[in-house]
């Protein structure tokens, strides 16, 4: 357990002791609580079950019971550690070497945690209390996974009890190449697309008894992966779409297979919708299939909807907070994956901001202890105008 809430270091150091690979909460929820119970925190666990996927444990801590109201969001789940002979130091010890943290989960997301858990303490302390409006922090335990479990099911709950939330914080590991250098503002869609072509099984050397499914498929991969949907827009990159898996179900060298897959990943701006995509799909098929003579079944998968927060008071404040701790004005992007701010964009502005994340996810995962010292001070600044 840590001694210094105000730290971020022992903070992060004790959250990644915690073993928490998705979606096994290892006791990283039951440490937050034991800190933000004294310093007032309202505590609620939330365990979440859908059929057919394993339950989530999650934590909402509320301090104050008026507006404004800000929230941190973030999540104390991991993905595995892979080989874990090949880390320098044990991926779940925490162990601090050469100025840096080491560990999983010490970018991807317990560093951004306990920098904001540190700097929400420390304004609690320096102040004697909040003051006015009201602080939370949403944490969940699957966001690593399928995210069915967690910030979306806990929202859905907030609003059950008519809690409003005026503007959320999400912790994620926006910086590039040095901190601060990029806050997020919204992000692009995504879309997974399965296109299988139906043909007809058969011996290779008499290929005029089967049906070829592969180079009708080729027809289509090459059609829709040449296709361009777009030239960017003002806040987001271009739509691009990537063929991601091409499979057939075969092993065997002299059979003609009956069936063969292609899967693709779009990731898309503000100038479609999932919608108007589903349908350009489908046209683009129909018209290589049309060339070829393919018979072909579509599916869709995917629920992270594009979106964006605007410029505007709470993005302007977060950028005036880095740039008082940095010295520099953060750009302001949509690039990247997914996260879980695709939840909630619906409930009130929404921006994202953390560590550096060239090692997430990696071998020897691991952050600068200036890292976690600075974005301390940028979440305290934050805290700090947000309640002023």
């Amino acid at each position: 357990m840590p001694t210094d809430a105000t730290d971020p270091v022992q903070l992060a150091q004790a959250l990644i002791r915690c073993n928490s690979v998705t979606p096994t909460e290892g006791g990283a929820l039951t440490l937050l609580e034991s800190v933000l119970k004294p310093a007032g925190f309202s505590c609620h666990r939330l365990r979440m079950r859908e059929p057919g996927t394993p339950d989530v444990e999650n934590l909402y801590a509320r301090l104050g019971s008026h507006g404004p109201h800000l929230c941190f969001a973030g999540h104390t789940d991991v993905v595995n550690a892979g080989e874990e002979a090949a880390w320098s130091h044990p991926p779940f010890a925490g162990v601090v070497a050469n100025d840096r943290l080491y560990g999983r989960g010490a970018v991807d997301m317990k560093g951004g945690i306990a920098c904001f858990l540190a700097a929400a303490i420390a304004h609690l302390q320096e102040n004697g209390g909040l003051g006015r409006g009201s602080l939370s922090l949403l944490i969940t335990g699957d966001e690593e996974s399928v995210a069915i479990n967690g910030t979306r099911k806990l929202l859905d709950w907030l609003k059950q009890r008519q809690e409003k939330i005026d503007a959320c914080l999400v912790g994620e590991p926006t910086s590039a190449d040095a901190l601060g250098d990029e806050v997020k503002i919204g992000r692009r869609g995504y879309l997974n697309v399965s296109v299988v072509v139906h043909g007809k099984q058969g011996h290779s050397a008499y290929g005029e008894k089967a049906e070829n499914p592969i180079p009708k498929l080729a027809r289509i991969i090459d059609r829709l992966a040449t296709a361009v949907l777009d030239n960017a827009t003002e806040h987001f990159q271009r739509t691009s779409l990537e063929p991601t898996i091409i499979s057939v179900p075969n092993t065997a060298t002299n059979v003609i297979p009956g069936t063969a897959r292609a899967n693709f990943n779009i990731r898309y701006n503000d100038l479609h919708t999932r919608q108007s995509l589903q349908a350009w799909v489908q046209e683009q098929c129909q018209a290589a299939a049309g060339e070829v003579g393919a018979k072909f079944s579509l599916s869709f998968e995917g629920n992270g909807d594009v979106f964006l927060t605007k410029p505007g008071p709470f993005v302007d404040m977060m950028a005036t907070a880095v740039q008082a701790i940095t010295g520099h004005k953060p750009a302001l992007t949509t690039n990247g994956g997914t996260s879980d701010a695709r939840f909630i964009k619906d409930l009130c502005p929404v921006v994202e901001f953390g560590l550096r994340n060239a090692t997430a996810h990696q071998i020897d995962e691991h952050v600068p202890i200036a890292d976690l010292q600075a974005l301390t001070a940028i979440y305290r600044r934050l805290i700090a105008l947000f309640f002023a």
